[in-house]
């Protein structure tokens, strides 16, 4: 059971070292470009060959969950293309980052993880991420026969006492989440009225949550409300608008897709800077 598709600028590796997505990993047994995504309760393998992609997928499961989650239907050239040839900076870190594209992930999923991403880098979130999930979430097997785990729902993590939760090495955001599960569950906060907001509202709505600020707030807007105009600045954004964009980002030059250039910006500056 498998499928194929020709995406244009689109680079696993880019993507899974990027800083969106912290549930996939290249699989180690094959020198291939083969790399195993979780993402919720469902996993996926996907091998890649230039611009082909083969996934362990059936075309159906690829059309109603897959394409949407690649953004697989977005010209990314096209937002390259659209960069202000003067602007040397940008132009080299989109040519560096050129394959990232922003995932479509799961709202309740981003908003856990962003929250342990706080002061954190992203080993040791992934670290995170991987031991909430055993041990909160359900246990599921892959076609293959891999074991693994889905993401905790709020109910699960809600479960969780604080103390469980240090366990698990999330040290002080350990209340966050706990309290923002509570949130959650209690109808304080509504994944889905968030999902149906308009994004400014939503992100409102975002900052009431425990230890959600206005750089999470902004990542879960982009990663997860797929908000193209989401800037999330962190220390390193704020470094490179401090070095090359000292009168600020020209975001009125590119209104409908500023946070996928941040996503080249802070690859760039991850790797090179």
């Amino acid at each position: 059971m498998s499928c194929s598709r020709n995406i244009p600028s689109m680079n696993l590796k880019k993507i899974c070292d990027s800083g969106q997505c912290f549930r996939m990993r290249k699989k180690q047994e094959t020198e291939e470009e083969v790399y195993q995504i979780l993402a919720a309760d469902r996993w996926l393998e996907v091998r890649q060959e230039g611009e082909t992609f083969w996934f362990s997928c059936d075309e159906e499961e690829y059309d109603t969950f897959w394409r949407e989650y690649f953004d697989a239907d977005r010209d990314y050239r096209a937002v390259i293309g659209s960069i202000d040839a003067g602007d040397v900076y940008l132009t080299q870190a989109a040519a560096y980052g050129e394959g990232i594209r922003i995932l479509r992930q799961d709202l309740w999923e981003m908003i856990v993880t962003f929250i342990i991403s706080q002061q954190n880098h992203i080993r040791r979130i992934r670290k995170c991420i991987e031991t909430v999930c055993e041990a909160y979430g359900s246990r599921c097997t892959a076609p293959d026969g891999t074991i693994y785990y889905a993401f905790p729902t709020p109910e699960q993590l809600g479960r969780a006492p604080e103390e469980e939760l240090r366990a698990c090495g999330l040290g002080y955001r350990s209340r966050y989440l706990a309290e923002t599960a509570r949130m959650i569950l209690e109808g304080e906060v509504s994944l889905e009225t968030l999902s149906a907001l308009p994004v400014s509202q939503a992100r409102e709505e975002l900052l009431k949550l425990c230890g959600v600020g206005q750089k999470v707030a902004d990542c879960i807007c982009l990663f997860a409300l797929h908000d193209l105009k989401a800037f999330p600045v962190d220390t390193h954004i704020r470094q490179v608008l401090e070095a090359h964009y000292p009168q600020g980002f020209p975001f009125g030059k590119y209104p409908e897709t500023a946070g996928i250039l941040q996503q080249y910006i802070f690859y760039y500056d991850l790797e090179c800077g």
